[in-house]
């Protein structure tokens, strides 16, 4: 038996292909239908597989780049016994012929212009599908490099939680605190008459405690400084500063929670005029710790501009830079608190008045909507008449009439009188 080696030229017909073939077909369609995903590729390259597996790249069994795509001819051996040695190399002769045949009429077709405007379609598709292979082989390479990158990430990531371990804890548990307390509050404005003295004392103490000691626990430190509108005594590191800015930020929303529970105390058994009256009380409250929250990371953030280390111009400048942008945001939180405290003063209604009874009667001493018979009824701009505590309520959340829709109450500041605190944080 002799062995002898056929080389077939890239883009030949094949009527044999190799097992390979059919697998890596196989696992580039079960990629791309989402049936197959393999654990190894994506612990070696994540980012790759995921591409992978949305659709975004497409699989490259050669591992090569765009240059390697476009033109890849293989190699097949094939043992043949010595009765067919002629017939093989008749079959060389024929293929040869073949060959140059081709060629030429290629080198024909690149010098007639009319044959390159006939292939003029098929050229085209080629250039897409060149461009194209260039997208994905560079979206490969950011993939790979992000790849690279990543683990050293982490790295840096687990360096720095571990260096401010206790902060990172603090700042979530007080967050998780607030949250949660904001969520009990807004119940508990929402029972009205049916709240419980007992369960308000239990959640306002409880309030009070957390403050106390989450102060207690860093009393040598400058939390309590920038409350009273004093700048810390050293100049503090960036993360420093952002720690002391959230826990005074959560840790005041916290107090104003306090008051919060006091106001719905004094209002237990809100009823029409006192309900109103509770909720324009929960906003003052509201708007008032904005404003204060808002001037609460002055004195660190000047503090911290002020660093006579980076030199006199430069200190000054980001310093008058800072407190210019604060000044216009304090402009308008001052403007939001004395919008508050006129509607607060005011008895009057900005969306109706009172009803007589002739009118009420016109009506037949319905409410609409706790479908009962009429409490201080209030008489909407649209002439329909409601109970003043189921109004009250309603506007606390809409600015239409419950029956026509109609534009009845003006847009004004926004009302937090049922009880909810801004959940985000005032960091600058």
């Amino acid at each position: 038996m002799d062995a002898q080696a056929q080389t077939a030229a890239a883009g030949a017909p094949q009527t044999h292909p190799t097992p390979s073939q059919p697998a890596a077909g196989a696992a580039a369609a079960g990629r791309r239908y989402g049936v197959h995903f393999s654990a190894s590729s994506f612990i070696q390259a994540p980012l790759s597989a995921l591409l992978e597996y949305s659709g975004i790249l497409r699989a490259d069994p050669g591992g090569g780049g765009p240059h390697n795509q476009a033109g890849g001819g293989e190699v097949s051996i094939r043992i043949v016994g010595s009765g067919e040695a002629g017939a093989a190399v008749e079959r060389r002769e024929e293929d040869r012929v073949m060959e140059d045949d081709s060629e030429a009429a290629h080198a024909h077709a690149q010098g007639n212009p009319s044959t390159s405007a006939t292939s003029g379609g098929e050229g085209g598709g080629g250039r897409g599908d060149s461009s194209s292979s260039y997208q994905r082989y560079d979206i490969q390479q950011v993939a790979r490099w992000v790849e690279q990158i990543l683990p050293f990430s982490l790295l840096l990531l687990v360096v720095f939680i571990r260096q401010h371990l206790q902060g990172f804890f603090v700042t979530i548990w007080i967050a998780a605190v607030m949250f949660k307390s904001n969520d009990i509050l807004r119940k508990q404005t929402a029972l009205k008459g049916e709240r419980k003295m007992s369960v308000l004392v239990g959640i306002t103490i409880l309030f009070v405690v957390h403050v106390f000691g989450v102060y207690w626990c860093y009393k040598d430190g400058d939390l309590v400084r920038p409350l009273v509108a004093l700048s810390p005594k050293e100049i503090p590191p960036f993360w420093h500063a952002i720690f002391i800015i959230l826990v005074n930020d959560t840790m005041v929303r916290q107090t104003a929670m306090i008051i919060k529970c006091m106001i719905l105390m004094y209002y237990k058994n809100s009823k029409g005029r006192s309900y109103r009256r509770q909720g324009q009380m929960l906003t003052v409250v509201e708007y008032f710790l904005l404003l204060y929250r808002a001037l609460l990371p002055t004195p660190v953030w000047y503090r911290f501009f002020l660093n006579k280390e980076y030199g006199s111009l430069f200190s000054s400048l980001t310093t008058g830079l800072y407190l210019t942008f604060k000044l216009t945001s304090v402009v308008e939180k001052v403007q939001s608190f004395l919008t508050s405290l006129r509607a607060l003063s005011h008895k009057d209604f900005h969306y109706g008045s009172y009803a007589t009874s002739e009118q009420v009667s016109a009506t037949g001493d319905m409410c609409a909507i706790c479908q009962e018979k009429m409490h201080t009824p209030i008489l909407l701009r649209c002439k329909h008449i409601f109970c003043e505590d189921c109004v009250s309520e309603w506007f606390e959340r809409e600015r239409t009439c419950p029956l026509c829709r109609a534009l009845v109450k003006p847009a004004d500041l926004r009302s937090f009188g049922d009880g909810s605190t801004s959940l985000f944080f005032q960091l600058f």
